[in-house]
């Protein structure tokens, strides 16, 4: 009777790179332990996306390509953000499973071990879920304020304290690649598209080395993309405050009536009051201006239809592939 080969799964890690030359040694390193004992069950892969990094960082990916014919790097033309690095990950991977995670070493490798034993269970994705975080009060509050707020506004359940460390199924990564809008949210967008999901806690390390690449500016704009990529819910706040101001007014005119037809001589003219009114309906007015032209500005980026990004040169232990590729 012949022994049927024993099939290896194929299994991915993808690691968006941003100025993290001080990470990345520690970072391979570290998850080629974690992953060692599992050799025998898996065939492990690395794809480095370098999202146009300013320092050594593709020095030290090109020199890491040449040691491991497992390293697979990517370099962008430029950068273009996190979410198109990692967008690029999930298009160019071969695997049977995709393992995200952030290279600053706050995504303890060690986790990933229990991501593959959700995987097995059967689910197709597999999210971290942060269960503690070593970062600063300020941190803390936005995040919880930025989850809270995405609860109550997004069309779709996306899990609170999440991130894009998690491990997806293939078919997941071959739907999510038909989703090509460009303000991207991948973990909404992971939500979005269903499937069996669960999740691992863990508790969040520090920051290795280097800086975030989220300052509060892009923090916020990231938040704007959680929102409005999912929620009409904006929408609905104009038409709802709008019909406040207007129901405001009318009180107001049925106040002014009653106070010239009951007791005229209490009769003061409200410079003031009106003054107060009339900033406050402006600031009301620009701010409903402002989330139409979010919505109509997200759709005029859409129709350009322009490619997400720009792949200058694909480097690997073997070969290394220099061609400008569109996405």
């Amino acid at each position: 009777m012949a022994i049927e080969p024993i099939v290896r799964r194929r299994v991915a890690f993808v690691f968006p790179i941003y100025d993290e030359e001080a990470n990345i040694d520690l970072l391979h390193r570290t998850v080629d332990d974690v992953t060692a004992p599992l050799a025998g069950r898996y065939d492990f892969s690395f794809l480095y996306v370098d999202d146009g990094s300013r320092d050594s960082s593709l020095e030290r990916l090109t020199e890491l390509a040449a040691a491991d014919a497992r390293v697979t790097v990517v370099e962008l033309s430029r950068n273009f953000g996190h979410q198109m690095a990692v967008t690029a990950g999930l298009d160019l991977v071969d695997a049977d499973a995709v393992i995200i995670m952030d290279s600053d070493l706050q995504d303890p490798p060690r986790v990933a071990l229990e991501l593959l034993e959700e995987w097995e269970r059967g689910y197709d994705v597999v999210y971290a879920q942060r269960r503690s975080r070593r970062d600063s009060p300020f941190k803390k509050f936005t995040a919880s304020a930025f989850y809270w707020f995405l609860r109550k506004m997004a069309a779709v359940d996306i899990p609170k304290n999440t991130g894009d460390f998690r491990l997806i199924d293939r078919k997941v990564v071959d739907e999510l690649r038909k989703y090509r809008e460009r303000d991207r949210f991948l973990r909404g967008l992971v939500s979005y598209v269903g499937f069996k999901q669960t999740a691992v806690l863990f508790d969040r390390d520090k920051r290795h080395a280097g800086v975030t690449g989220y300052p509060l500016t892009k923090m916020l704009r990231f938040a704007a993309d959680g929102i409005l990529g999912f929620s009409t819910t904006p929408l609905r706040m104009i038409t709802r405050m709008g019909s406040l101001i207007s129901l405001l007014s009318f009180l107001g005119v049925l106040y002014v009536v009653g106070v010239k037809l009951l007791a005229p001589q209490t009769a003061v003219p409200g410079w003031a009051f009106i003054t107060i009114a009339m900033f406050f309906l402006g600031g009301i007015q620009i701010i409903m201006l402002g989330v139409l032209g979010s919505y109509i500005g997200r759709t005029y980026s859409q129709v350009q239809n322009r490619p997400l990004y720009t792949v200058a040169a694909v480097r690997t232990g073997v070969t290394e592939d220099s061609r400008s590729v569109a996405r």
